[in-house]
């Protein structure tokens, strides 16, 4: 069968690591290749499933010894693979796939949607899915889920209980924005930043601050004059003040003045320019973020009015359980192949891994996999796009952060000490996620 693998492995870091980075994009598949079988994956028993949901739903915590001698035969490895499969998921329609939602139109269309010229039946929907995301940012601020997402079908939002990210209070992220929802957020007087948007005002600013000498020197040199033509740049004080010396002339009813409306659209040009891209990325921190639950529970910006997904609410993805959540299982699948090594052909064994990939899921297959692998394995990740600014490091970002205090409470909230001691780092990947991941005699490289 064929594996989709690439031609060229693409190079990777030289210095191995014992853990990787934390990656809090939503992976679509993954795919994990290894000279050891994956047949351990394979035809689980009914109890050993049955006992794999008990364990995600009881939080159990599985600690594997470094090397697992027959995989296939460790009812303990397998029920904990069942285990790390698992997420919830709201609304849930069997007939239709709600994940991604971004330009998944396509895939939509065609399907049954009974709600779209049904206003009853939405309000019904939304009502429902306003109980569901206030159940989960209860959940999240008492630090029983450690995070969780909402996606829209032009937006995702992700939600981090504080002690995550680096960050000793609630954050939520949302991107892409557009000037229309920065504009009514403000409005609803939800205080937010735009990191990416100052994390490069701040780097012009250190530029120009060492080329301050070099820009006196030329201003010196040229005398202070404009006489080469420059012109200053405008300032936003110059905007009423620069007609004054037509008053002074009598002839300022003749000359058209700019109206209140393109100084306006003019100052705000720069953020026009940034929608629907990832520098659009916005922060919402502590209070804001309760704030901005019920600007989203009756934000009309949430639900689509015209198309395939008309009145169809966002999708709420989880790592734990919340009312009216429905849990969930990834799809996985082993397969066997050859693979061209020099002149000759190799046995390779694969195990993809298909659906709403959170990052603890990640961390807990990857961790499974070390001790049934032997600690050698590789695996190309396929990231939803617009989710991979959410590894922005954000501006309130501590690394000096007392984890002891910040993420107190936090061993409760479902997931594994070692899943939450990696997601607690703050964010180094930037605007870019991990594409390929690669272990070598227990030690991880990657490629971003």
């Amino acid at each position: 069968k064929d594996l989709h693998l690439p031609i060229a492995v693409p190079e990777v870091p030289s210095s191995p690591r014992h853990e990787f980075p934390a990656d809090w994009s939503i992976k679509t598949r993954l795919l994990f290749k290894s000279s050891q079988p994956f047949t351990w994956a394979e035809h689980l028993k009914a109890q050993e499933e049955a006992q794999g949901f008990a364990q995600h739903c009881r939080a159990t915590e599985t600690n594997l010894p470094q090397s697992v001698e027959e995989p296939k035969l460790s009812t303990e490895l397998r029920c904990a693979f069942q285990q790390s499969l698992v997420y919830w998921l709201h609304p849930s329609l069997p007939w239709l796939q709600l994940f991604p939602r971004i330009r998944a139109d396509k895939k939509i269309a065609g399907k049954a949607n009974p709600w779209s010229q049904d206003e009853a039946l939405q309000q019904a929907l939304m009502s429902d899915w306003s109980v569901s995301f206030t159940s989960l940012y209860n959940l999240l601020k008492a630090k029983l889920c450690p995070y969780f997402y909402i996606c829209t079908y032009q937006f995702t939002v992700l939600f981090r209980a504080a002690g995550l990210a680096g960050s000793d209070v609630i954050t939520a992220v949302i991107s892409p924005t557009t000037r229309g929802l920065r504009e009514a957020m403000r409005n609803e007087g939800i205080e937010f930043s735009l990191p990416l948007v100052e994390e490069r005002r701040t780097r012009k600013q250190k530029n120009s601050e060492v080329n301050l000498e070099t820009e006196v020197a030329n201003s010196l040199e040229a005398g202070n004059s404009m006489e080469d033509g420059e012109e200053p740049a405008p300032s936003d004080e110059d905007d009423d003040e620069g007609f004054s010396w037509l008053e002074e002339m009598g002839v300022q009813d003749k000359v058209k003045k700019p109206d209140a409306i393109s100084i306006k659209l003019r100052k705000e040009k720069h953020e026009v320019q940034m929608d629907h891209k990832p520098e659009s990325l916005a922060l919402v921190k502590g209070t804001n973020t309760f704030t901005l639950l019920n600007f989203l529970i009756n934000s009309k910006s949430l639900v689509a009015v015209a198309g395939p997904q008309a009145g169809l609410p966002p999708t709420l993805l989880s790592p734990v359980a919340f009312r009216g959540g429905t849990m969930q299982t990834l799809k996985a699948r082993s397969i066997n192949a050859k693979a061209r090594v020099h002149s000759a052909y190799e046995d390779i064994f694969g195990l993809e891994i298909v659906g709403p990939i959170m990052p603890h899921s990640l961390h807990s297959l990857t961790t499974l996999l070390k001790s049934a692998q032997r600690g050698a394995f590789s695996a190309l990740l396929y990231t939803h796009e617009p989710t991979s600014v959410f590894n922005t490091n954000l501006d309130n970002a501590n690394p000096a952060l007392n984890k002891e205090t910040a993420c107190k409470d936090l061993p409760t909230c479902g997931l594994h000490p070692k899943t939450l001691d990696q997601l607690s780092q703050c964010p180094t990947l930037g605007k870019s996620s991990i594409r390929f991941l690669e272990m070598k005699d227990y030690a991880y490289t990657w490629k971003s």
